[in-house]
């Protein structure tokens, strides 16, 4: 089953993702800090991550380029509430910008799709 770190500040987003994308079949773990992204990224790392871009102390785009630098190959989902990024050059290290909503419908879309196209099979046969 495909891994995804949800990387929010909101304890009350991580529940909702955690709970949708779980419902969807994926092995879903959040964390709320940039900190705890750096410290405490699993090996092997998730399969997806999904992305706020405003964070309590950093922004997300720090993490973005930090993650990109170590795992150049991870695919990354921005999930954000302000859609004024959409033309963001930063953006270009991503694999999708959704605005958050509480329909989740294209959140889950984009990430079934960015997964069919990164994970094979045998990459999570053995997890």
């Amino acid at each position: 089953m495909p891994s995804i770190l949800i990387i929010d500040d909101q304890p009350w987003v991580q529940e909702f993702l955690i709970e949708e994308l779980t419902g969807e079949g994926y092995q879903v773990v959040a964390m709320g800090d940039a900190k705890s992204v750096v410290e405490n990224l699993t090996d092997p790392p998730p399969d997806l991550v999904v992305l706020d871009l405003y964070l309590d102390g950093i922004e997300g785009f720090g993490i973005l380029s930090d993650l990109k630098k170590r795992l150049p190959d991870l695919p990354i989902i921005i999930f954000t509430a302000y859609d004024t990024y959409v033309d963001d050059p930063r953006l270009s290290q991503a694999d999708g910008y959704v605005i958050k909503s509480f329909r989740l419908d294209e959140l889950k879309q984009k990430v079934a799709d960015v997964l069919k196209q990164t994970v094979t099979p045998l990459s999570y046969a053995f997890n």
